[in-house]
């Protein structure tokens, strides 16, 4: 699980970077909490965790891990797309979109840490 983590941290930050330089270049950052949250919930908060699970790989194994996963890339993208949308287009029904994606996010996270708190373990030390 901690490779495909930071395979999908890596396509969350070439978006976010594209966006980074689309605002910049446009001189329009309305889009900048999309951008903020693109690069730290996908680019940096799942490189980590796979990095984690990488270097752990009993915690990476654990099925927490695969629901960690997919509820944090359901849920990043249906926020970021609803957001977006909401601050273009000003309409307010967009708003459900940022609230399940944002609510699957959080569930992420906490299975994230549930899952390190459980079987994240010390190495035995040699004598």
């Amino acid at each position: 699980m901690g490779i495909k983590l930071i395979k999908i941290s890596v396509v969350y930050f070439a978006i976010g970077v594209l966006l980074g330089m689309y605002m910049s270049m446009a001189h329009d950052y309305a889009l900048k909490g999309v951008h903020v949250h693109i690069n730290l919930l996908g680019w940096a908060s799942f490189a980590l965790s796979g990095i984690i699970y990488h270097i752990f790989p009993r915690t990476g194994r654990h099925g927490l891990a695969k629901w960690h996963f997919w509820t944090g890339n359901i849920g990043l993208p249906v926020m970021m797309i609803g957001l977006a949308a909401l601050i273009l287009t000003g309409a307010g029904q967009l708003a459900i979109a940022v609230s399940i994606g944002a609510t699957l996010v959080v569930i992420s996270v906490i299975l994230f840490a549930i899952n390190i708190l459980m079987n994240l373990q010390t190495a035995p030390t040699k004598g």
